[in-house]
């Protein structure tokens, strides 16, 4: 019996009451921590039909079969024990973050690191142009997508023209000088100035295809003591071939009195260093272009208005726009058998948003009536405001479709059958 007592003290099971009050063994009383029921995170679990521990000399006592049952309030649950299964999740988000990591790394790494693996593949992958030529030259890259060509297959004039427009001011932004508008330096802002074109001559040689790169080089002269030079010349990627090439002069206009503006010597600071003195690149065209009207016109177009999207920076027409209201008046039979091989562009006025204009057409002696020839054609045009405002004249020459354009093979086929 004493025995049994002695080994009682030592692995002493609780009763129900001894969760809120104190636990006497033997003679003594001793003080426990309240019991905590076992919950889903690994507690303990207190059965709810347990039995009254039996009493030996009026002292409770009884067997446990745990004897690390019993937890005093400084100790702290142990949490519960990590296995491989419940560790899966973590992992996999760990790796999903290093595997993400990585394929960006690598993605930076291949940009910086890109080489064309053809000669004739694009050399500026990523259309951002540069500087060579000791700092004169500005070169960029175009390749020729399937919303830029036209009826024909092979890009359109405005498409060369939009090129054109694009690395005139990827130029500028890149030599440090474009602040706001199109083209504008630094100085010319303080003063309100823009430029302006005021003749443009195009030479195209042959028409870019879909999917052909072009390179388009362009460069800054001066012209006059008042205006500036800029020449253009596309060529070919994968041949050297030259496609177009492009002159154009500028003048400087006040953006709010509209009125042109002599050139400051702050801003022939900032232009001057990138002067390149060279030849034009295209002989200029001193032929007079003829005042039209509807009695000299072979065609004329009305009711030609302008849109929101035809607006620039500048809240003008862009220019590319004009080229496409002058051949409005174009007659069809010379569209269809023939391309445009030179263009000649004098700017007189611009053009607003509510606009409402004219296109009118001549043709030379030896136009209309020798198209099924394949005779070269020449065509004078005017763009004007329907209350008789000139804005373009222009000088257009055109030259017979080449016999491997699936349109023109097709029609020269049908003929001789």
């Amino acid at each position: 019996m004493v025995t049994t007592a002695a080994t009682s003290a030592f692995f002493t099971v609780p009763s129900p009451d001894s969760i809120a009050n104190t636990t006497r063994v033997g003679n003594g009383v001793g003080r426990v921590g309240p019991m905590k029921s076992k919950s889903a995170s690994g507690g303990l679990q207190v059965k709810a039909n347990a039995q009254a521990p039996p009493k030996i000399n009026g002292s409770s006592v009884g067997l446990r079969k745990f004897p690390d049952i019993v937890k005093t309030e400084d100790e702290t649950p142990s949490p519960p024990p990590r296995t491989i299964i419940n560790q899966l999740p973590d992992w996999s988000m760990l790796l999903a973050a290093i595997t993400t990591i990585f394929l960006a790394a690598e993605k930076q790494w291949m940009m910086l690191d890109w080489k064309p693996r053809r000669p004739d593949m694009l050399m500026d992958p990523f259309g951002l142009g540069r500087i060579v030529q000791d700092g004169f030259v500005f070169r960029q890259n175009f390749s020729i997508r399937s919303y830029e060509i036209g009826a024909d297959r092979t890009a359109s004039i405005e498409t060369l023209m939009n090129h054109l427009q694009e690395t005139a001011l990827n130029h500028v932004k890149t030599a440090g000088l474009l602040v706001d508008g199109f083209g504008s330096t630094p100085e010319m802002s303080k003063r309100n100035l823009i430029w302006v074109v005021t003749k443009m001559q195009i030479l195209v040689d042959r028409y870019p295809s879909w999917g052909d790169v072009v390179q388009v080089d362009t460069w800054v002269c001066g012209s006059g003591k008042n205006g500036m030079r800029r020449d253009w010349h596309v060529r070919d990627v994968k041949t050297g071939e030259t496609l177009t090439r492009a002159s154009s002069v500028w003048v400087m206009m006040n953006k709010h009195t509209r009125r042109l503006s002599k050139i400051p010597e702050e801003v022939r600071g900032e232009i001057e260093p990138y002067f390149l003195g060279s030849p034009p690149v295209v002989a200029e065209d001193s032929r007079k272009l003829p005042k039209l009207d509807e009695c000299t016109a072979d065609f004329v177009r009305s009711g030609l208005t302008p849109r929101w999207n035809d607006l620039d920076v500048n809240q003008h027409v862009n220019n590319v726009k004009y080229i496409g209201w002058i051949l409005e008046s174009a007659p069809l039979p010379i569209l269809e058998t023939h391309e445009l091989s030179a263009l000649t562009l004098e700017y007189r006025r611009e053009c607003g948003r509510d606009s409402m204009l004219q296109s009118l057409t001549s043709l030379s002696s030896n136009g209309i009536d020798d198209h099924e020839n394949f005779a070269e054609v020449e065509c004078q045009h005017l763009l004007r405001l329907e209350t008789g405002a000139e804005i373009v004249r222009a000088r257009t020459e055109w030259r017979p479709k080449p016999a491997n354009n699936p349109e023109t093979a097709g029609e020269v086929s049908a003929e001789s059958a």
